[in-house]
């Protein structure tokens, strides 16, 4: 049985921290693009490349990304990251207040925080297994995914009313603050940040292979990364016009855009809360295709809201969409974390989000040039239809058929595969439960 987590130092001192750094996050999300919107009077596809720049570095970073934090220790990136980022984002609020901001500048800094973004949650998701043990993660990672969804109502919130009191350009050194404290927080932590582990020769490639080799030749991983990708192609569309949707389709002025786009993170609070629960209870491998398939449906009210009733309707419909993210992802990177080796953790990671967070500055484009030129709401009605859809993917594949995930089972009485595959270069076979096949457990 597993401890509890509100008892647990270091877990709490982490969570602490990306707490504060959300709010600070979503306080930016929001003031830039209404920066770019506002102030600098920006066309449907400038904010879509503004939207792109800002997840652009998965594209070319994520690969080498998880070779790279493998090979240091994991705090001391995180760190750094969130020190840099500062930088960047105090400079949008110089040049805000001094009256240079420019597009450019705004993509520029996006495109910086974006490399930052890669190597930190490669970091971070590297890390929090060897601050908590293996069942304690889906309570762990469901404890911070509601943190995001609560970091977001409140940073939305407090920026909507910073906004309204300061104007855009003071807000935005918000969160440059919250990255400073969020670096010093790391550094309270008491558990030792394990050294990586040293072979006698560094071969870039073959590590680099050896995470890809991992996750598609598992078993299970190619579909929940296929599905994944799908998700994020299509709600970045959403997230890519929701600004300019807001400000001008639903005639919203700057403070109710924070509102309501706080609102909206009710559902992604409500999934992360309920998400170990509800794995649990309807299985760990079959919530991942009810929750898309049972909640997607609601992201069709976002391009049917009109002025006047509509911001409810876009509330519902985009926190219907957090909701089910919040459970999906929760059982999905537990999984994931659970049935990776230590070592590979960093490769594996980085593997994954180089396909799923790879289509996101696609799926952003996208959403800018086709609401140039189908139309804001259209470009909307494709986005929500896609967001549904991609549930279909997990449907139609074995995880229809299974309760829980392999390494959640009593295989063979449960019906769950005990297929092995391929295992990376110096290692035994591993089966799906993370067991080595002849030989011992990886530590």
């Amino acid at each position: 049985m597993s401890g509890s987590l509100w008892r647990h130092r270091d877990f709490m001192v982490l969570w602490s921290g990306r707490t504060l750094s959300e709010v600070g996050d979503a306080v930016s999300l929001l003031v830039i693009p209404l920066l770019a919107v506002t102030v600098l009077d920006a066309s449907a596809v400038e904010v879509g490349i503004l939207s792109a720049t800002r997840m652009v570095a998965y594209v070319f970073l994520s690969l080498p990304a998880g070779v790279w934090v493998d090979r240091m220790r994991k705090r001391r990136v995180m760190v750094l990251c969130h020190l840099v980022r500062a930088g960047l984002v105090a400079t949008v609020a110089v040049g805000a207040w001094a009256g240079w901001i420019t597009m450019v500048q705004l993509w520029t800094v996006a495109l910086l925080s974006s490399v930052c973004t890669v190597l930190y949650e490669t970091a971070h998701q590297s890390f929090l297994p060897s601050i908590v043990r293996k069942d304690q993660l889906l309570d762990a990672n469901g404890k911070l995914t509601t943190t995001y969804s609560v970091s977001q109502i409140a940073g939305y919130g407090v920026g909507g009313a910073l906004v309204s009191v300061l104007g855009v350009a003071r807000t935005a050194g918000v969160d440059a603050l919250a990255y400073v404290l969020n670096a010093v927080s790391l550094l309270l932590i008491r558990g030792a940040d394990e050294p990586p582990v040293v072979t006698r020769r560094r071969d870039f490639r073959r590590e680099l292979g050896d995470g890809l080799s991992f996750v598609f030749r598992h078993p299970v991983m190619p579909r929940l990364v296929a599905a994944s990708a799908s998700f994020n192609l299509f709600s970045q569309m959403l997230f890519a016009l929701a600004v300019l949707y807001l400000v001008r389709d639903l005639r919203l002025s700057e403070s109710m855009v924070g509102v309501v786009m706080g609102l909206t993170t009710l559902g992604g609070i409500a999934g992360g809360l309920a998400s170990t629960r509800l794995a649990r209870l309807v299985g760990t491998a079959r919530i991942i295709w009810v929750a898309p398939l049972g909640l997607g449906w609601t992201v069709l009210l976002v391009p049917a809201a009109e002025p006047g009733w509509g911001p409810a309707a876009y509330t519902v419909g985009m926190a219907g969409m957090g909701m089910l993210f919040a459970i999906y992802n929760a059982a999905v990177v537990s999984y994931r974390q659970r049935v990776c080796p230590p070592e590979l953790l960093g490769r594996m990671t980085a593997s994954v989000r180089f396909v799923i967070f790879g289509v996101m500055p696609v799926g952003a484009l996208a959403g800018g040039l086709l609401g140039s030129w189908l139309g804001v709401r259209p470009t909307l009605w494709i986005a929500a239809a896609g967001v549904w859809a991609s549930g279909l993917v997990l449907y139609f594949s074995p995880l229809r058929r299974w309760r829980d995930l392999p390494d959640e089972a009593d295989a063979p009485a449960g019906g769950q595969p005990t297929t092995s595959f391929p295992a990376p270069h110096g290692r035994s076979p591993v089966d799906p439960a993370g067991k080595a096949i002849g030989g011992v457990r990886g530590g």
